[in-house]
């Protein structure tokens, strides 16, 4: 097996002892002092400051209008429009959680007057938020839209029975979406 040496680049005095670096690092310090005392500083009407620094006012303000599209925040259940619940419980979300942070324990809803049939659904549902890495992948398997990541991301817990979401909790972060539910198309 044969190898090729890799030459190191020469560094210069300033390079090896890195006042170059520390140099640029202060320049831009500098910048973004001078713009604040002069009141032009970056973001400011957005993040609701005084002109003075970056930083967002965090109780006053929050970066609920200012989150993307895409932002992944806490999951949650939700209902159709008519209230009841879209899980199956086909446990495709439990499968395939990489931190293994979703249990659910299946079973069969009630039937009321609504629907003919025995339907089945979660008899308990819970998400461990504590182990939670908020990828995004039982959201992309669910085959009924019924499990969705909601824009929440104020979500610290005191303690840890309190990082973990019960079924309850789920429908009240989640909610009802409309749309097409498999489970309940006629033509199915």
């Amino acid at each position: 097996m044969s190898y090729t040496p890799i030459k190191r680049p020469k560094f210069s005095l300033l390079d090896r002892i890195y006042l170059k670096a520390l140099g640029q690092g202060l320049c831009i310090t500098l910048r973004h002092l001078v713009l604040a005392l002069l009141g032009k500083s970056r973001n400011k009407k957005e993040l609701g400051g005084s002109g003075i620094g970056v930083t967002m006012q965090f109780p006053e303000h929050r970066w609920d209008k200012h989150l993307p599209e895409y932002y992944r925040g806490a999951p949650a259940l939700v209902r159709g429009e008519d209230g009841r619940e879209r899980c199956v419980s086909c446990q495709l979300c439990e499968f395939i959680c990489p931190p293994r942070a979703i249990t659910i324990k299946p079973g069969t809803l009630p039937a009321d007057a609504s629907n003919q049939k025995p339907e089945k659904g979660p008899v308990e549902f819970e998400i461990d938020m504590l182990r939670c890495i908020y990828c995004g992948m039982c959201q992309e398997v669910c085959p009924e839209q019924a499990i969705f990541l909601t824009k929440e991301y104020l979500i610290t817990p005191e303690t840890r029975e309190d990082g973990k979401n019960d079924k309850a909790r789920l429908y009240e972060m989640g909610g009802t979406k409309r749309g097409l539910v498999n489970k309940w198309n006629q033509y199915k």
